[in-house]
């Protein structure tokens, strides 16, 4: 395919981008070299001036990095401006944050003066998906920028003009050349950067295939690793929700970007005292959504990224109806321009049926009802996967002690999924390792040096 800009609304394919060469690479990793040579050394004040510039610049110019969004993978534009925003909040938060984060530690001991000190790693190599074109970005760059480290980044093909659009953001913040560097890469050029001697960590957003794969070549060089990787989230709503609530946060959960989310809600498991009245408000609610442009403000159902990603969802709900899955709702192509899938409410789904252990990366529901919160904890983990999930109750108590017996590395009481520069993001089983945001994010890629001193 290569790096491409093609509207998913229109399907018109805009702008194609050349691979960097090896030549190219070679001269990136040497530039990357030298400026953490020099970038290592610069003060915290120094750095959070570039980072809060970049926040300033961002808020200054939101609506033109948010309709870059919108164009290249079809985000709704108004969610297109929250993700800028967002991305501004992490710039500021880490610019103020860094310092006393990382800040030296001392350790009682009585074998002499005893200091943990923490410091950069060196050049990271990391890998983003086109979900959230800048956000992904943002979360990667603003604390390892912080914290000394200087990155290349593969973004993914089909948002060039983003990842461009977002090294020139930090250059035009004052960011020394070499210390944010995109790339347009092959996979098999990544793998050579991966395994050369000046890249000391790899982090990754991206699918379950992607992270073994990247995981694996990482390992072979002894690199350090952070895993960002799929999900496919409980959505657990108890006899005692309030059923607006649970609704409203429900179509949220699901809808949002389109259901290309790695935390988005998936798997619905629902009381069954209230399954029937919930079900029928959900489809109702699915139903009112309004496909068409998304750079339109009353578009409310955006389209998929891509062709291949429409396709992939129709053939995993065909399959999944093949294994005795029951449609409710939705399950067909919306029109034949643009990439819209109908949203979806999938039922019936048994342990053998094929979709009950993927993620849908689409505005598809998986629904399972069951007789009390003992089956829905256990349901809610019956997955391979461990990234986020939601409770809707009214009793938070009772929310909170589910939530500590569900395996994942987040959960949300009357709430979905959601990302803030202090909350930190991550999950565990096949949905990753490793965390970003808040003060865990930036100690992901540092050297914690211990220093003893004995009189």
């Amino acid at each position: 395919m290569g790096y491409q800009t093609r509207n998913p609304y229109t399907e018109e394919l805009l702008e194609s981008f050349p691979e960097h060469t090896d030549l190219d690479l070679e001269q990136f990793l040497a530039r990357a070299a030298a400026a953490y040579a020099h970038w290592r050394r610069v003060s915290y004040a120094q750095r959070g001036e570039v980072i809060r510039k970049a926040a300033a610049i961002l808020r200054e110019e939101g609506d033109r990095f948010a309709r870059l969004i919108t164009l290249e993978m079809g985000k709704l534009l108004a969610e297109a401006r929250k993700e800028v925003a967002l991305c501004a909040r992490i710039f500021d938060y880490y610019a103020e944050h860094a310092e006393p984060f990382l800040a030296p530690r001392p350790i009682d001991t009585q074998r002499g003066l005893a200091t943990v000190e923490t410091g950069p790693l060196g050049l990271l190599f990391c890998i983003e998906p086109w979900n959230f074109p800048f956000y992904q970005l943002a979360r990667v760059a603003a604390p390892n920028l912080m914290a000394g480290n200087v990155l290349m980044v593969k973004h993914a093909p089909n948002v060039p003009q983003c990842a461009r659009a977002f090294e020139e953001l930090l250059l035009d913040a004052g960011a020394p050349a070499g210390a944010y560097t995109n790339v347009f890469l092959s996979n098999e050029q990544a793998a050579f950067a991966i395994a050369d001697v000046r890249v000391r960590g790899v982090a990754l957003t991206g699918s379950e295939r992607a992270g073994a794969a990247v995981a694996a070549e990482a390992g072979k060089a002894l690199k350090k690793t952070t895993m960002e990787l799929g999900g496919s989230d409980a959505f657990i709503v108890l006899a005692d929700a309030d059923m607006d609530t649970a609704v409203r946060l429900a179509v949220e959960g699901r809808m949002t970007n389109a259901g290309q989310v790695c935390d988005g809600a998936k798997r619905f498991i629902l009381d069954e005292s209230i399954a029937a009245e919930f079900l029928e408000r959900f489809a109702a609610a699915l139903a009112r959504l309004l496909p068409g442009d998304p750079a339109h403000a009353d578009t409310t159902l955006a389209p998929l990224c891509s062709e291949a990603a429409l396709e992939l969802a129709l053939r995993q709900i065909a399959a999944a109806v093949e294994g005795g899955a029951r449609v409710l709702a939705g399950g067909t192509r919306l029109g034949t321009t643009g990439y819209f899938l109908a949203p979806t409410i999938l039922t019936g789904i048994g342990p053998n049926n094929p979709a009950y252990r993927q993620e849908f990366f689409a505005p598809v529901a998986l629904v399972f009802i069951v007789e009390d919160e003992e089956q829905a904890v256990a349901l809610a983990n019956d997955s391979p996967y461990g990234l986020g999930g939601s409770i809707v109750t009214t009793d938070i108590a009772r929310g909170r002690a589910l939530a500590s017996r569900i395996d994942t590395g987040m959960v949300f009481i009357n709430a979905p999924a959601v990302s803030s520069p202090e909350l930190p993001f991550g999950g565990v089983k096949n949905s990753g390792y490793g965390r970003e945001l808040s003060d865990l994010g930036i100690a992901e890629f540092v050297n914690r040096k211990l220093v003893l001193s004995v009189a």
